[in-house]
């Protein structure tokens, strides 16, 4: 390259210097060429690697042919997002039922629509654009969600729909010049149309800023319409000229037909008039009232039932209708039974001669379930029942005193209303603040242990969940909170998840009880479900699980090294956890094989002398350990050994239920395996 320099004119710089020899070639001619820098061209070049002459053509028939090398081009689409789509479907059938007015229409093409959890956004989507419409179309909207509501529409997804739109009413304000006006009304009619809890107002003012729209329009919705004289009549004819009737007309009408029939028997006549008043979602009130009259006028009864039954044969009366109208007079039958002495045992009997008529859905009485088949009986005594647990519950709440809560009800010798006190226990502890939640919770553990079956559980839950939508009506968020006592449950192997499952078979689908049994499963499938789910009350006044245990070892620990049995026994006490006393047994015998100490029986024997551990956490304490021995062993050869030993002390000084112990391999041993596997 010396020989052939590449020279620039005087004061300038030579091009491409310090890369002509990459990039300068000799040419078949002698001559030296520029290339390109990947070798792809120039005169008397090869081109590049794989480059051919002119355009190649792919012939099928060819014997190597493939497919995948036939040009393509690639083909850019938009995610879609499910929500955008949902929005848009519910937007055209809710401007095709402000059209129509068809609610039945409406209802059938949102249930076909699916996606459930968006229904909030329905409620959102209907209300905003009624808003921004004629008075007619508001009252439309108001008469649908009446119709949706519970059929199709939870109540949990009516109130989170509602405060979507107190939290997007600053922007409504924008658009629509007397939106907190418009959507005070709106919360206002719901209330009214119960539709909405009147706690809901309340409590909704908590979770919203003093300075948002959201806020006014609660306060407009109280002051202006939920607290004024007669404010249901003001309210449900605020948007006038509305071709619907009011519900209590509704009410009234029903009751006159009712009664008019009664005299007549003319079932055609009766079934035109129960047509003609429009109302399909409400003909749970036609059922209700009808089976009140039949109760209250014995000799009616043969003619409602026939009523009933050509109503449900004509589909007239859909069989939702039908279990929710005799859902609703099972859940008032307490306030009837005070007009009507003989209330339950009539509504048993309509309940079997429906059912052996095939117009009302077996699983109704499936629904009912051990514990609500048992609160129709003995009502004295469970009216009694009642009453006194109630006191208990509330001095449990002012002392957390488990024992004392315990003894109180042993006193009282009815085991077979456990159900109706977790049922109790819970309702009463929603109303209160979060440290009630927790005692609720931890007495629910310590019941479990020492009086309450597993079946006791279930049916009190099934009672809870069963009333739930009534629940809800008094407390805002009840289906959370619900479904945050059955997960809490689960972590602290009160139930198991199968449980659950049972739970959930013993209740109508698609009802809020039923939700709420979905929403605990896929809390306690949840990562980290453990810790977030023992400290989901803000920790309340009890320990964590994992604090307790820690603090437990911590003690025999300090107790073995030199304590006092005096001082060991106080720490246990201070614990506060007298439920979770097996864990003591069970890390004392842990230790007592590893460090080859029997002082720990000696702290074992002073507890039971104390009556700090009782015969039933002594029994689950040995059961566990029983359990667990194989894992044990790998760590502590002889512990089959030493475990028989201590197991012949604790016997022949009568720590143990010698029938309890035999009969399963320990104290409630199949669940307890899990935990000491773990």
């Amino acid at each position: 390259m010396s020989e052939h320099q590449i020279k620039a004119p005087a004061g300038e710089r030579a091009p491409n210097v310090g890369i002509a020899v990459r990039h300068v070639r000799r040419s078949h001619s002698g001559k030296f060429v520029r290339v390109k820098k990947d070798g792809g061209g120039g005169k008397g070049t090869w081109g590049k690697l794989l480059d051919t002459v002119g355009d190649t053509h792919i012939d099928r028939n060819d014997p190597n042919y493939d497919s995948g090398e036939e040009p393509y081009q690639l083909v850019g689409s938009a995610v879609c997002d499910p929500l955008d789509e949902y929005k848009k479907k519910v937007a055209s059938i809710i401007n095709e039922y402000f059209t129509t007015g068809d609610v039945d229409l409406a209802a059938s093409e949102l249930r076909e629509l699916g996606s459930f959890e968006y229904h909030p956004y329905f409620i959102k989507r209907l209300v905003s654009m009624a808003m921004d419409r004629h008075d007619k179309e508001k009252e439309m909207t108001s008469v649908l969600l009446s119709a949706l509501y519970s059929d199709v529409i939870s109540s949990t997804h009516i109130k989170q729909g509602f405060f979507m739109l107190l939290e997007s009413a600053d922007d409504l304000a924008v658009d629509i010049l007397d939106a907190v006006e418009i959507l005070a009304l709106f919360i206002a009619r719901a209330v009214v149309d119960d539709i909405l809890p009147p706690a809901f107002v309340t409590k909704a003012k908590k979770s919203l800023s003093e300075s948002s729209k959201g806020f006014q329009v609660l306060q407009t919705a109280e002051k202006s319409y939920l607290s004024a004289p007669h404010h249901a009549e003001l309210v449900e004819r605020r948007w006038g000229g509305s071709t619907h009737i009011t519900v209590e007309e509704v009410k009234k009408r029903i009751s006159d037909l009712l009664r008019e029939y009664a005299e007549s028997g003319d079932t055609s006549e009766a079934c035109r008039c129960i047509r003609q008043l429009g109302v399909a979602f409400f003909h749970h009130e036609v059922v209700k009232r009808a089976l009140v009259l039949a109760m209250e006028i014995r000799a009616s009864e043969p003619l409602i039932l026939k009523l009933l039954k050509e109503a449900s044969v004509e589909g007239l009366i859909s069989s939702s209708q039908m279990i929710k109208g005799f859902a609703r007079l099972r859940e008032s039958l307490d306030d009837l039974a005070l007009d009507i002495p003989s209330a339950k045992s009539l509504f048993e009997s309509l309940v079997q001669h429906a059912v052996a008529d095939g117009w009302l859905d077996v699983t109704f009485v499936n629904s009912l379930g051990e514990g609500v088949l048992m609160e129709a009986e003995d009502d004295e005594k469970l009216r009694r029942y009642k009453k006194e647990i109630v006191t208990i519950i509330h001095e449990y709440f002012l002392s957390d005193d488990i024992p004392e809560l315990i003894r109180s009800l042993e006193d009282l010798g009815s085991p077979e209303y456990n159900p109706v006190f977790l049922k109790k226990l819970i309702t009463l502890a929603m109303d209160r603040k979060n440290r009630e939640k927790e005692m609720a919770s931890v007495l629910l553990s310590a019941l479990h242990i020492e009086i309450f079956s597993t079946r006791d559980i279930v049916d009190g839950f099934v009672l809870l969940l069963e009333s739930a939508e009534d629940t809800a009506l008094d407390i805002l968020d009840a289906s959370n909170e619900l479904a945050l006592f059955l997960a809490r449950a689960v972590i602290d192997d009160v139930l198991a998840p199968l449980n659950l499952e049972e739970i959930g078979s013993r209740l109508p689908p698609n009802c809020n009880g039923s939700e709420t049994v979905h929403v605990a499963q896929s809390l306690v499938a949840a990562r980290h479900a453990g810790e977030r789910l023992l400290r989901c009350w803000g920790g309340g006044t009890g320990w964590a699980v994992e604090d307790a245990k820690d603090k437990i070892v911590k003690l025999l620990e300090e107790y073995e090294s030199g304590g006092v049995v005096g001082e060991a026994c106080q720490c246990i006490r201070d614990l506060g956890m007298p439920f979770f006393n097996h864990e003591v047994v069970k890390k004392a015998l842990v230790m007592a094989m590893e460090k080859k100490n029997d002082r720990m029986l000696d702290l074992l024997q002073e507890c039971f002398s104390e009556g700090l551990i009782t015969t039933n956490q002594m029994t689950k304490g040995f059961g566990r350990i029983k359990d667990g021995l194989d894992d044990l062993a790998l760590d502590i050869p002889n512990a089959d050994e030493k475990f028989k030993l201590y197991y012949e002390h604790a016997m022949s000084r009568g720590w143990l239920i010698p029938a309890a112990f035999g009969a399963n391999g320990g104290a409630n041993g199949d669940a307890d395996a899990v935990a000491m596997a773990s």
